[in-house]
């Protein structure tokens, strides 16, 4: 190897490449760019370390290794070139998001690596650790604070820090009402609890005499007596129905009539007596270890550490827009890196193909870890992703009017706990357009959904999913809904258990969701299994089923409480018929179906096939709205006694050799295969 040095006014950089030998294939070249905590823009970034007189040596910023790159290519860097940027151990803060655009492309076979160096801990955030923390002595405030909580709670002037932009609250939640841009706290890297009433659960509505959209509504016992000298408290709750919950903001309290008058917006779809709520941003209510309470008129931040500070630093997020963000961008790596401490996004992908997030963790984040708009085969695997505000990933690509795939993925990564500020439609993953493919993951820990899907012929597969929809009912672990067209769904070799929550089901084909597969899926302690609500032509076979209730659902809500839908009332199905064109190439050619449903009764879900499918404990079917199986083809399922599981005890689902619906044709589940694949050592 010898090295080739390019030399301008900027600052060295090595090119490491192999000698020519007479050959006209490309010889391979390596670009080496260095980034540390302890590093500086004026060096040349060719060293991983200072050198002995601290003249030259790595990089400060990651936005000055861009630049160097951009230089290179300007300055003749040859196109076969493999550019690594490798990132030293540290804290890396950034005050403004980091841009890779398209001239900041690779390759196909020579992608541009952002990674960490030696398997040191690179973490980059978007956030600041907070010192000065002083014992609280101010008599006034002491004396909000319960009696228990005064010895504990400690203080500090985010002035001193040079913070002095806190974000704000907003009336977020369902239904695409803005999600939240606050500043957050974050300790022993989780984020801790916005000073609340009642800490653990809800409060519940006492009463609502001024009707559903009065605005206002009245409480039981005392405590909000104690907020009367609180300003900017807010609430969330499910205020009508428990699939959407929004943050209101309160505007008064009266104690003598125990009621609390809110600011418009009011609680999404209104006030309803029994429903549930909490309060927050409650200085008064900061009663427990974790609990945090910002005074944003003179910037003083209160908070309840758990443990010593000494060892655990503080941390507050401040950047609202991502932490990275690829406009166009191509063929980039990152690896190997932790994403934490924001207020929105921790990256964005809009454009471009073939860029890949690999082995990075993204967690502590305000909204979503990864979105991904438009382009082509952008994928995210082996990350691990959790404790985010809003949803975890967003796989959007490929165009509905063609049916032209997007190929974007999300393999093999661990998501839990997210959904953490707006409860409802912000899942694990949220998938749109056509031709995802969503493989191998373990997801777990969420208020509502961890799968939500739209578009078309998206893959589903060897996924793991347990305790999500825990505070949630008429929810789907996998939801999809209300639209006929958005057809050739494959979900497959998945695993559902251990569900929580109300009504909730694992796998929910809603409000006429059609021409879906249903295969090789196992369904333990998932409540309802799989649910078709009206629609036609879905597969459900070959799937396991253990104490659910029932395992398979088919209604004709068409017929009966939905039949708004079809007498012009509501044109939701037609409209969405009519914006893809159905009677047109590709969707006439491809889904030939949909040129008949109109003239063929579309109220009524035909097509639909329940066939060799296990079940056992629980309840095997349940037909709504009068359909029989003279509509819906139900043959070949095992509804008896164990059919002859591994270990049925243990929940190995493995079936034994002789066991006899192997025998009748039931194809053995790849079980080993489900969740994420451990990688080598």
């Amino acid at each position: 190897m010898f090295l080739i040095r390019i030399c301008r006014w900027l600052p060295a950089v090595w090119l490491i490449a192999a000698p020519l030998t007479g050959g006209a294939a490309e010889q391979p070249v390596q670009v080496r760019i260095y980034v540390a905590p302890d590093g500086s823009d004026q060096w040349s970034g060719q060293r991983p370390d200072p050198n002995s007189d601290h003249t030259d040596g790595p990089f400060a910023t990651l936005s000055r290794a861009r630049n160097a790159i951009r230089y290179l290519r300007e300055t003749g860097l040859p196109a076969h070139a493999d550019v690594t940027v490798f990132i030293r151990g540290g804290v890396y803060l950034l005050p403004e998001t980091f841009e890779l655009t398209e001239i900041d492309s690779g390759s196909e076979n020579h992608p541009i690596t952002y990674c960490n160096y030696q398997n040191e801990t690179v973490r980059i955030t978007g956030g600041k650790e907070v010192k000065g923390w002083k014992p609280l002595k101010n008599p006034e405030i002491l004396a909000r604070l319960e009696e228990s909580a005064r010895d504990h709670v400690l203080v500090t002037d985010l002035k001193i820090s040079n913070i002095t932009e806190y974000g704000r609250f907003s009336p977020w939640g369902f239904s695409g009402i803005k999600d939240p841009v606050s500043l957050e706290l974050f300790f022993q890297n989780q984020p801790m609890p916005l000073a609340r009433w009642p800490n653990e659960g809800w409060a519940k509505i006492a009463g609502v005499p001024a009707g559903p959209t009065g605005g206002r509504f009245t409480y039981e016992g005392d405590r909000p007596s104690r907020w009367l000298n609180a300003e900017d408290i807010w609430l969330h709750g499910y205020w009508s129905w428990d699939w959407a919950d929004s943050y209101v903001q309160v505007k008064s309290i009266d104690p003598g009539q125990r009621e609390i008058i809110t600011a418009e917006p009011h609680g999404i779809y209104g006030y309803t007596e029994g429903k549930r709520y909490y309060a927050l941003n409650l200085l008064e209510e900061l009663d427990q270890p974790g609990e945090w309470y910002l005074d944003r008129s003179l910037g003083l931040l209160y908070f309840w550490p758990p443990a010593p500070l000494e060892d655990n630093p503080v941390y507050i997020s401040l950047l609202e827009e991502p932490l990275f963000a690829f406009r166009n961008a191509s063929h980039i790596v990152l690896s190997w890196l932790e994403f934490q401490h924001t207020r929105g996004n921790a990256v964005v992908i809009e454009g471009g193909a073939h860029n890949r997030l690999i082995h990075c963790t993204l967690q502590n984040i305000g909204q979503y870890a990864v979105q991904i708009t438009g382009g082509q085969d952008h994928g995210v695997q082996d990350c691990e992703i959790g404790y985010t505000g809003g949803g975890g990933l967003i796989l959007n690509g490929g165009d509905r009017l063609t049916l032209t795939p997007g190929n974007h993925y999300a393999a093999n990564n661990h998501i839990h706990h997210f959904g953490r500020w707006v409860h409802t439609y912000r899942p694990a993953i949220q998938v749109d357009g056509v031709g995802q493919r969503i493989s191998h993951n373990l997801i777990h820990d969420a208020p509502h959904t961890a799968l939500a899907l739209a578009g078309n012929e998206h893959i589903i597969e060897f996924n793991e999913i347990h305790h999500v929809c825990l505070e949630t009912s008429d929810a789907g672990a996998l939801y999809i809904g209300r639209d006929w067209t958005q057809r050739g769904m494959i979900i497959r070799h998945n695993y559902f258990h251990d569900l929580g929550g109300g009504d909730v089901n694992a796998v929910y084909l809603n409000d006429w969701t059609s021409a879906a597969k249903v295969f090789g899926n196992i369904f333990y302690k998932a409540k309802r299994g799989v649910l078709i609500g009206g629609g036609r032509d879905n597969l459900i076979e070959n799937n396991i089923f253990v104490d659910c209730e029932p395992a398979v659902h088919v209604d004709a809500r068409g017929l009966s409480w939905a039949k708004h839908f079809f007498d012009g009332t509501d044109t939701t199905l037609t409209d969405r018929m009519n914006e893809v064109h159905y009677s047109q190439p590709p969707y006439s050619e491809r889904y030939p179906e949909l040129l008949t449903l109109y003239s063929d009764e579309p109220a009524i879900p035909k097509g639909n096939v329940i066939r060799r499918n296990i079940c056992i404990g629980g309840r095997w079917i349940d037909l709504l709205d009068g359909l029989t199986d003279a509509v819906v083809t139900i043959q070949d399922n095992w509804t008896g006694s164990d059919p002859g599981f591994m270990d049925l005890d243990n929940q190995d689902f493995r079936l034994k050799p002789d066991s006899p619906v192997l025998q009748a044709g039931f194809q053995p589940i790849p079980i080993d295969q489900i969740g994420p694949i451990k990688q080598a050592e």
